[in-house]
């Protein structure tokens, strides 16, 4: 460890792949700690602050917090990764019917039943390279994953079987090691790739014996639903998200400006935790981790700011094998005419069967050297006597997530951040959004993209662009490579990224509008791969209501405090209301229609938000769930020079069908018995332990509204239930001299468990739009009302 040994001092220095930032930021000299003692603290709403000498100590006291507040979620999830649900729930079983019904036990991305998801997971995560690279990697890394496996065994022995009613008793709650640790981390970094399609790679398993392909299977089309259905999923499905950075030019005290608004799911293992990690002189970060990760993934520290949001970029490839047709078993393919035997794993997955016994089922999956075999016999994805697919996967041997987020996390300013970023090439489905003490501000995409030159996507080399289908039999056609990062990977240094004073932002669009000020259009000729994402297209609502917000504030000639930060973000504005009452209201008067009237009446009354109090929402909504799917709607086109404020204006062509579907949402709630013009606080709702918390904000996706919350209900008498995934951890940053001032707030509570304090306190506080401030400095912590310290000792 590099020490300061005077105040202000800083040592930065390179070691393996991760960057290291060694220095008192609090003044003075560092305190160390006894390498086996772990202080373990909780503040108000159960924040845990975990102060270790190493890492190996942060991974302890995070897992043993972690357990306290979700054991059996965790339980659960290292079931899942380790491929053994079939085991205790049965083959049949869906791995999204979690043990706990107050949360799911796999990631949203999985639709697969016990068995499909254990043979996914033991078929397609190789412990062997994970465990490689782990080695080849940072010690911090693996001290870390070493500490968190402690950790929660320690919790294990502690309690002595003493666990929350979800799991009480239960044979799968046991012990675990680093490699379990591997696989919590491995699973995470599939989300937008492996995981998509984890269905046609089980589907392309075969029992060990069995002819991998069928004499005679004919080749078929290409389904395009199939295709846009798994792209869609790739990208931003039940996973989205908001990040504004607000530079010097534009605040009031000259320091950056953070917001950060992830939309994650509330009931599934992609749930967020509270956290705040600190080595005395070498590490002090705050925010959340993600799922049990051992990391704080999105937050701050003495200097920087970040928040990620979900890329638009693709983290995959297919590529087509040319199979050698001499090979009657389909498992040899061609590459430049020379051919290559696919390697293959062959894996067991046990079973609970009806009358208790347990059975055996083994498969065999088939590998080349781009990836796993996949099959969808209906969609045109064959497996034939000719031609097979298979998946590449950018993401399936990441293991530099804790690298890159240790290193995130030491940054002090933006540039060290970036440098960071394309040193490492960790992230594996996200892009990042961090302002700086200094009044820097940074959106890149350094998430990991394959390296596919737009040249190489205009050549003959792609087959087909809709699956992103590469020929195979040639090796000019394969992933490139870039000096100084993973081979086939594409270097963010020569990726989308932007640096102001002003001000940057993403909400789930590509990386074009990241400032309306500078739309980044990539390198001429081609620009970049188009693996990133589109440019030049039509916006998401949200994403130009986000940007309408601070060019409206700019205009105002006002500068940016912390709190304007989170008016915005709270603003509940719905875009597309602003965008089509002017000119339907008028035309909604004008027909004589007595039906009609009390509907325009309502609408003509709201506000235009989703407040709680705001009248008309819930019939705005049910409108434009129908009207947002009318072709031609607006007057004005799509103008790329002008992304935020067009298309806008209702097109005349259009009034009759709108006022069509303005009276079908009116018929709708009339037969539910719902108003009007009700409050949306009395029809939006999340119910915990039986209490009734009312909830503003809409479904930003559809309606535009910044924050953005997704329920799981459809409409009926009683309104809409239970969010299923949106806002969830909400946090805004600012800097002054003596560090960060940092707000936020869990929507949802650090636990799952009913029976725990920290399970619905955090809710009422997002109803009523409350910014509590987190504490960081070690006499805000100590300060906190309800400060309670524990030590843990090795």
């Amino acid at each position: 460890m590099v020490a300061c040994r005077r105040t202000g001092q800083l040592a930065a220095l390179l070691l393996g792949s991760c960057l290291l930032c060694a220095c008192d930021w609090h003044g003075g000299e560092p305190a160390p700690l006894p390498p086996s003692r772990v202080e373990l603290a909780r503040t108000t709403h159960g924040i845990v602050h975990v102060t270790a000498a190493n890492f190996r100590g942060l991974g302890m006291g995070l897992a043993y917090a972690y357990a306290q507040d979700n054991l059996c979620m965790l339980a659960d999830s290292l079931l899942t990764v380790r491929g053994e649900r079939s085991r205790y729930f049965g083959g049949a079983t869906y791995a999204t019917a979690p043990a706990n019904g107050e949360y799911g036990a796999a990631s949203f991305y999985l639709s697969l039943n016990n068995e499909d998801s254990d043979f996914f997971f033991k078929g397609y995560l190789d412990l062997a390279p994970l465990r490689a690279a782990y080695a080849g990697g940072a010690q911090e890394a693996r001290d870390l994953l070493e500490g968190y496996a402690g950790g929660y065994n320690r919790y294990l022995r502690d309690t002595g079987g003493r666990y929350p009613a979800a799991c009480a008793g239960a044979a799968w709650v046991r012990p675990i090691t680093a490699d379990d640790v591997m696989l919590l981390i491995a699973e995470k970094a599939l989300h937008a790739s492996g995981e998509v399609f984890a269905q046609e790679i089980v589907d392309a398993a075969r029992i060990p014996g069995q002819a991998p392909i069928a004499a005679h299977q004919p080749v078929r089309r290409f389904d395009a639903r199939f295709v846009a259905a798994r792209l869609a999923r790739a990208r931003t499905d039940q996973l989205g998200s908001n990040g504004l950075a607000i530079g010097r030019d534009l605040s009031a005290n000259g320091r950056g400006i953070l917001l950060g608004n992830p939309h994650y799911p509330w009931t599934s293992t992609d749930r967020f935790y509270q956290a705040h990690l600190t080595i005395p002189g070498r590490y002090d970060a705050m925010g959340v981790t993600l799922g049990g990760l051992p990391m704080v993934v999105i937050g701050f520290n003495r200097d920087v700011a970040w928040t990620h949001t979900v890329t638009q970029a693709r983290h995959f490839t297919t590529v087509r094998l040319a199979l050698d047709t001499r090979d009657r078993l389909g498992t040899t393919y061609l590459v430049d005419g020379a051919a290559v035997p696919m390697t293959s794993r062959t894996v067991s997955v046990e079973l609970l069967e009806a009358d208790g016994r347990i059975r055996s089922k083994s498969k065999t999956f088939w590998f080349s050297q781009h990836g796993a075999v996949l099959v969808k016999s209906d969609a045109g994805l064959d497996w034939s006597r000719s031609v097979a697919y298979v998946l590449a996967d950018a993401n399936r041997d990441n293991t530099r997530l804790m690298a890159q987020w240790i290193a995130i996390g030491s940054a002090r300013n933006v540039g060290q951040l970036k440098g960071a970023l394309d040193q490492i090439v960790g992230l594996p489905w996200v892009n990042t959004i961090a302002a700086d003490r200094e009044g820097g501000t940074l959106y890149a995409d350094a998430s990991v993209v394959p390296h596919v030159s737009a040249d190489k996507f205009a050549s003959n080399c792609l087959i087909n662009e809709a699956l992103l289908t590469f020929d195979g039999a040639r090796s000019a056609c394969g992933w490139g490579a870039d000096p100084g990062v993973p081979a086939g990977i594409s270097a963010p240094a020569s990726g989308p990224w932007l640096m102001r004073s002003d001000y940057v932002g993403n909400s789930n669009d590509s990386y074009w509008l990241s400032n309306p000020r500078a739309l980044l259009e990539g390198p001429a000729p081609r620009g970049y791969s188009p693996l990133y994402g589109r440019t030049g297209v039509e916006q998401m609502l949200r994403t130009r209501i986000g940007f309408l917000q601070m060019e409206e504030r700019i205009a105002e000639g006002r500068p940016f405090a912390l709190e304007d930060a989170q008016t915005l973000m709270f603003a509940d504005r719905i875009y597309a209301a602003e965008l089509v009452l002017p000119e339907l209201l008028p035309a909604c008067f004008r027909v004589v229609d007595a039906a009609l009237l009390p509907a325009c009446q309502a609408l003509a009354a709201w506000d235009r938000r989703a407040n709680l109090d705001s009248r008309g929402a819930v019939l705005f909504r049910e409108f434009w769930n129908i009207a947002s799917a009318i072709d031609r709607k607006w007057v004005v086109a799509f103008d790329p020079a002008d992304p935020v404020r067009t298309p806008r204006g209702l097109a005349p062509a259009a009034v009759p069908a709108m006022l069509g579907a303005l009276a079908s949402a009116a018929r709708k709630l009339q037969a539910l018995g719902v108003a009007l013009d009700g409050r949306l606080g009395d029809y939006q709702d999340e119910t915990r332990g039986g209490v009734r918390v009312p909830l503003h904000g809409a479904v930003g996706d559809i309606d535009g509204s910044y924050n953005s919350i997704h329920l799981r209900s459809a409409l009926d008498a009683r309104g809409y239930h239970d969010i299923a995934w949106g806002s969830s951890y909400i946090q805004s940053v600012g800097f002054d001299d003596a560090g960060p001032l940092a707000f936020g707030l869990l929507a949802y509570g650090q636990s799952v468990d009913p029976a725990s304090p920290y399970y619905s306190d955090q809710l009422p506080l997002y109803s009523a739009k409350r910014w509590p401030q987190l504490p960081f400095t070690a006499q805000q912590v100590r300060s906190d009302p309800e400060y309670r310290p524990t030590v843990l000792e090795e």
